[in-house]
């Protein structure tokens, strides 16, 4: 993956990948890369629940919120660096 299509996966993360256990599946990111993805989308993911609990939605607000499935793959990603330093 580019510079680029790596900084706007970031920016942007739910618009390059429909879930995000496919962060973790992305052959062309490097772990680093996958984190800063899943954190940036994290970050999202509480800002529109925060907004939802608000009454402050727009149309993103009104998405399936995921930050289950992506604290979920940042766990994947700890495990995975937890084996490889046994």
């Amino acid at each position: 993956m580019t510079k680029s299509l790596v900084d706007q996966a970031i920016a942007d993360p739910s618009r390059m990948f429909p879930n995000p256990m496919d962060v973790l599946a992305a052959k062309d990111l490097s772990r680093e890369e996958k984190i800063k993805v899943l954190q940036s989308w994290e970050h999202d993911a509480k800002r529109l629940l925060e907004s939802a609990d608000e009454n402050m939605t727009d149309e993103r607000g009104r998405e399936r919120n995921q930050l289950p499935e992506i604290q979920k793959a940042l766990r994947v990603l700890d495990k995975e660096t937890a084996s490889r330093l046994r």
